[in-house]
This record gives structure tokens, C-alpha cells and sequence, in this order.
């Protein structure tokens, strides 16, 4: 009988009975076959060496594919695996994924690996590699397989094939001496990983995630398709690490974190300062959309969260305390509170849409482990608010809302923004029909708005369906910041209602938004994507006013005073040091405008800049270089040079 393949361009081709989709690739072009790494069959990916099945589609992946440069980073990690083995037979393998611009394994070895160490074994994996080994897969029983690695001491190997069900039949590949569990697939050998790899650090890592389990060893590497992509991609790396806000915050004096309390910043006057113009640039905006602002209160008494569905939902990343015998809880978030001041007083659809914004204050049990600088924090603000409206003002509150959104992240310097949909969450409250209606009003009003939508399915809150928007940065880094979430329970839950033009009661629909987020992620990725050098506008100081010798001390300090009469962020160094050593540590500073005057700028009126980022001086009549600046911050340019 003829064996049929189906082709992704939809040719159909008949084959023998052993043919390989290597083969296949082959009788297409020489120049396929040497690019191919895996094969998809029938929406599977395959091994390229795998016999085809009677009937199939058929799909030729290469190393330029993102499944193939999946593929490549997971036989990356075998490899790693086995180089471990050579050099350290005493080492148990556990788990080694590929993950996002690269792979892991996790090792459990009495002594940790070092720096010296990951030098040696990429210098094995190497090796390795230039032995060409071949991957080959094999199928075993389960019970087999156990007694197979329990025999060779890979007892962690063991207990991961004893907890897959006793029907499944075990695939394990095999590369020279070398054995590992693995579904597949692989490359046809290690030679077709190629040399564009490198190990990058070493960490620790409990054995499942568990502290109660052993400490484990893992080893980080990337690995890419081209010499050319990990070269880019090193450089990249290089260039984050120079950006990293956490050296920067510390650098330029904005702020700092300590153990005593972990996950919370402390701002010092500079960093409060730029955190401050985010908040009342944010402000002026809700003004004048006819946001009103309110405070709620840190503190709120559990029933409120159970009423809500967050205690649920998301009780354990609460902070919570005893009072008196109630249970208080640290707010995680501001919802549950403005429903409560929306409740206060009969409200009718004359009221509505009514717009309740708050910088609120909330905090979140995250894991140690996870907390990163600005990015990821236990104490944070974030430019909250919800929209309370009726169902057929949904579209025209979400198209306003994007409007804003965009316009606020274009001031920012932030041009590209992805929009995702995230629907229904596997764990959610309400019914089917509630989520039904939520998910069709959200995905219309975003059309209508003009969205182009990237589908995140199970990724919605627990009480609605989500836009998240993500902005990219200067390294073409994605940040999601804002987001906005169409409510139909909480409304139903905590009991809001208005008074329609049918004189009865209904429920409002409550629409979630917020658009940088939390305020101290949103720092942190501005000063990476500036590298420190904020626009005028932001910066904390925006002109440095310094004096050559003591006879124009008097015009420096005149200045240093119309300046700030302007509303500018001035300071002044009257300093007996040398202008050399002041204009350096100025810079190092960030400052936009390093403002120098001596005896001839006195006479003349005039003013000497240096600008941040420019190896020139310019010399500007004192008068012209004030209304530059007036300029600057009032139209908030975001280029000063």
C-alpha cells in the first residue's frame, strides 16, 4: 500500500516505508537537508532520522525556525550533561531545559562549581561536539529504565521516570556513552549544534523547587544558531549590564535597598525627586480626563477580601496581621476600596461614567528569590484607578483610555507598544455567560479603538478578561506596564449598583486600568532605556551652575536664582575647586546642562554650556539660554542636545 506525505505547501508525495523526513528533505534540495534539524509530523516535531508514518503532513524545521533554535539550545544541554559526566563522574544530571535565549542543568555534586570550572567543561562541550556523536533514540520500558539509571547512581533520573504512569513507554537518546531521559527530538549528532554557544554562570537550585529537597547546581548557557546571533546577543548582554538600574540608581544617588527591608526602596532626594515628576505628570493628565483622586487605607479587615474573591484568589501573597482578634490585611491591590467609596451615597447613570484614580500604596508577599531591584518589588504605588460605567459606555471609555495610554508613552519616549488579550484564567470567579459577555465587549471596544490584538490565552484576571500593553525599549526589550480589565464581577460581589432610566438597579461595569503600572518598575525601565541620562524634564537636576574663579561667584549665584524663579531644578557649586574637577563630577552625574561662567561671561552676560553627551561648548547670551530651557520643560522635549 502507498505511503502518502503531505507537504506544508500541500504537494503530496509517496514514499517507501522507511524513509526518514531527512530523506525527504534530501529528494527537495541538498541545501534544506543541510539546514534541517527536526521535522514536524502531524503537528508533532520529530527526529530527523525517525521513520515516517503511513499517512503524514510534513514539515521540515531549520535552524533558523524558532523550533529549531529550541531544539539546539535542548541538545546544547545534553551536551552539557555529558561533559559534566566526563569530567565529574560523580555527578547526578536532573533536569536540563532549553528556556529564552538559551538552556540549563541542573547538577547535584558535593563541591560547587566555580568560574574555572565552567571554562573546562565548555572546552569539553566542545569536544563533544567535534566527535559528531549521534542521537539516537530508543524506547524503553518503564520499570527497565528505573533500575537502568538507579544502576549507573542517577537516582534523581530515577525518581523522575517513577512518576510518570506505569503504562507510558520511556524514550530515552543516546549520544556516544552517554544516556538521558528526554522526549525529543534531537539533531541527527552534536556536530549540528555548531560553536555559537557559551556558558554563562552557575547558580544554585533546590531539587523541585523545594527547599526541604537537596541544593542543586545550575549551570546557564546560551546558544544560538549563528556565530553572528550569540556575538549580538553578548553584546547586548554587555550593553544591559552598563544600563543596569540598580549600579545606575546607586551611581547617580536616587535610591537604595537594603536587608532590613527587603523588597522596599529607599529614595533618596534625587530619586524621590524624579519619582515625583512621574506622579504629578501622570496627575495633570487624570485632570484633565475628570479623574477624581481619592486615598484608601492600607489596612482593610479580611471579610472585605472574601467578599471580593481575592482572599481566594490570592491570599497567599498577602501580608497580613492580627488586631484584636480580626485578621488585617496589607493591601495587595486598590479595587475592593474604590468600589467601597463608589457604594457611598444612590448612584445614578447621570453619575457614570465616574473615573476614581489613586496613586495607591500596595504591597505583595513575593518570593525572595524573585525580587530584582525596581522590577520586581514587595512595596510599590501604582497609577491605579477604575472606571465604573454602564455596558454601552464600555467602547468609548476603553478608546479614551488607550488614547491616553499612548500619548502618555510617547512623552516617555516610548513609540512601539504591543497590545495582548488575555482571557479567561483556568482559576476564576463568575459564570461562563459573565466571562462570555466581558471577553466580546473588551475585544470590541479594542477594535473600535483601533488595537491590533496578540491573543495571551488563560492570562486574564481572576474577575475579567485583560489588555495588557507592553512597550519596547532601546535594547528592544519587552516591558508590560499598563493594562486595562473589563469587570463584571466584582461589581456583582461587593454589590455596586446605579439607578438606571428604567428606575431600577443595576450593575455598573468596572473597568480596571492603569498605565505605567507600578511606578517603581516603570522608574527602573527609564533608566535603563536612558542608561541614566533622563530627559530635561525628568531629570533631577537639570542645570549645575559653576563658577571659574571667586569674582564671578556673585553671577553664578544670580543665575543659580533666576533658574529656579523659572521653575527649574538648579543647583549651585561655588566650590573653591579647580572648573576641570567640577565639570567631571557633574557629569558623572548626568546632569543635562553644566552651566559655567567666569569673568568674561559676567561682563558679557553671557553663559558657557556643556552639554551632557557633547565633547563641545557653547557660549549663549544668558537671556536665550533661560528661555531654552523654559522650552525644554515646558513642552517636555525630549532631546536637549
Amino acid at each position: 500500500m502507498e505511503h502518502i506525505i503531505t507537504l506544508k505547501d500541500g504537494t503530496k508525495k509517496e514514499y517507501a516505508s522507511s524513509t526518514t523526513p531527512l530523506d525527504i528533505a534530501e529528494s527537495i534540495s541538498k541545501k534544506l537537508a543541510k539546514e534541517a534539524v527536526a521535522a514536524s509530523v502531524n503537528g508533532q516535531l520529530w527526529d530527523l532520522t525517525r521513520i515516517l508514518p503511513k499517512e503524514c503532513t510534513l514539515e521540515i524545521i531549520t535552524r533558523n525556525d524558532p523550533e529549531g533554535l529550541e531544539i539546539i539550545r535542548h541538545d546544547a544541554a545534553h551536551v552539557l550533561a555529558e561533559s559534566i559526566k566526563e569530567l565529574y563522574p560523580h555527578a547526578q544530571i536532573t533536569i536540563g531545559p532549553s528556556i529564552e535565549n538559551g538552556f540549563y542543568y541542573d547538577i547535584f555534586i558535593e563541591t560547587p562549581f566555580t568560574t574555572d570550572d565552567l571554562v573546562k567543561i565548555e572546552k569539553k562541550m566542545h569536544e563533544i561536539i567535534n566527535r559528531n556523536e549521534a542521537f539516537i533514540r530508543e524506547e524503553w520500558e518503564r520499570n527497565k529504565a528505573i533500575e537502568f539509571f538507579k544502576s549507573i547512581g542517577e537516582h534523581f533520573k530515577a525518581e523522575i521516570i517513577g512518576s510518570i504512569p506505569a503504562t507510558e513507554m520511556i524514550t530515552l537518546y543516546r549520544q556516544g556513552k552517554f544516556m538521558d531521559l528526554c522526549r525529543g527530538p534531537h539533531l541527527p549528532s552534536t556536530g549540528k549544534i555548531g560553536t555559537a554557544f557559551k556558558l554563562m554562570k552557575v547558580a544554585g537550585a533546590y531539587w523541585r523547587g523545594d527547599s526541604r529537597n537537596p541544593m542543586l547546581q545550575r549551570i546557564y548557557g546560551t546558544a544560538w544558531a549563528t556565530q553572528a546571533q550569540l556575538d549580538q546577543y553578548l553584546h547586548f548582554l554587555e550593553e544591559a549590564e552598563k544600563r543596569d538600574h540598580r549600579r545606575l540608581g546607586h551611581e547617580l544617588k536616587m535610591f537604595h535597598i537594603q536587608e532590613e527591608a527587603v523588597g522596599s526602596i529607599f529614595w533618596h532626594p534625587k530619586g524621590w525627586k524624579v519619582y515625583r515628576k512621574i506622579e504629578n505628570f501622570i496627575r495633570e493628565h487624570l485632570d484633565k480626563e475628570e479623574y477624581v483622586e481619592v486615598k484608601t487605607p492600607q489596612l482593610v479587615d479580611r471579610s472585605l477580601w472574601e467578599a471580593s474573591g481575592h482572599w481566594d484568589m490570592y491570599g497567599q501573597n498577602m501580608f497580613t496581621l492580627q488586631s484584636e482578634e480580626k485578621t488585617l490585611a496589607v493591601k495587595p491591590m486598590n479595587c475592593p476600596c474604590h468600589v467601597q467609596i463608589y457604594k457611598q451615597g444612590i448612584k445614578s447613570y447621570r453619575d457614570l461614567p465616574l473615573r476614581i484614580s489613586e496613586f495607591g500604596s500596595c504591597h505583595r508577599n513575593e518570593p525572595s528569590g524573585a525580587l530584582h531591584g525596581l522590577m520586581r518589588v514587595r512595596a510599590f504605588t501604582q497609577d491605579d484607578a477604575h472606571i465604573f460605567c454602564t455596558p454601552e459606555q464600555i467602547s468609548s471609555e476603553t478608546q479614551k483610555f488607550c488614547k491616553l495610554l499612548l500619548e502618555v508613552y510617547e512623552q516617555f519616549g516610548f513609540n512601539e507598544v504591543k497590545v495582548k488579550f488575555s482571557d479567561r484564567p483556568e482559576k476564576r470567579g463568575g459564570t461562563d455567560e459573565m466571562w462570555d459577555a466581558a471577553e466580546e465587549a473588551l475585544r470590541s471596544a479594542s477594535i473600535e479603538a483601533g488595537l491590533e490584538l496578540i491573543h495571551n490565552p488563560g492570562e486574564g484576571a481572576f474577575y475579567g478578561p485583560k489588555l495588557e500593553f507592553t512597550l519596547k525599549d532601546c535594547l528592544n526589550r519587552e516591558w508590560q506596564c499598563g493594562t486595562l480589565q473589563v469587570d463584571f464581577l466584582l461589581p456583582e460581589r461587593l454589590d455596586a449598583t446605579y439607578i438606571a432610566e428604567d428606575g431600577k438597579k443595576h450593575r455598573p461595569v468596572m473597568l480596571h486600568r492603569a498605565i505605567l503600572g507600578s511606578l517603581e518598575r516603570f522608574m527602573g525601565v527609564l533608566i535603563e532605556h536612558y542608561a541614566g541620562k533622563l530627559p530635561f524634564w525628568l531629570s533631577p537636576t537639570q542645570v549645575m551652575v559653576a563658577n571659574i574663579t571667586g569674582d564671578s561667584e556673585s553671577y553664578a549665584t544670580q543665575i543659580h536664582k533666576e533658574l529656579l524663579h523659572l521653575g527649574i531644578d538648579a543647583e549651585l557649586d561655588i566650590r573653591n575647586e579647580k572648573i576641570s574637577y567640577k565639570v567631571r563630577e557633574h557629569s558623572l552625574q548626568k546632569i543635562p546642562f553644566i552651566v559655567v561662567v567666569g569673568q568674561q561671561e559676567k561682563e558679557n552676560k553671557t553663559v558657557t554650556i556643556r552639554t551632557l553627551g557633547s565633547a563641545q561648548t557653547q557660549t549663549l547670551n544668558l537671556n536665550d539660554f533661560l528661555s531654552k530651557v523654559c522650552e525644554l520643560e515646558k513642552n517636555r522635549i525630549l532631546n536637549y542636545n
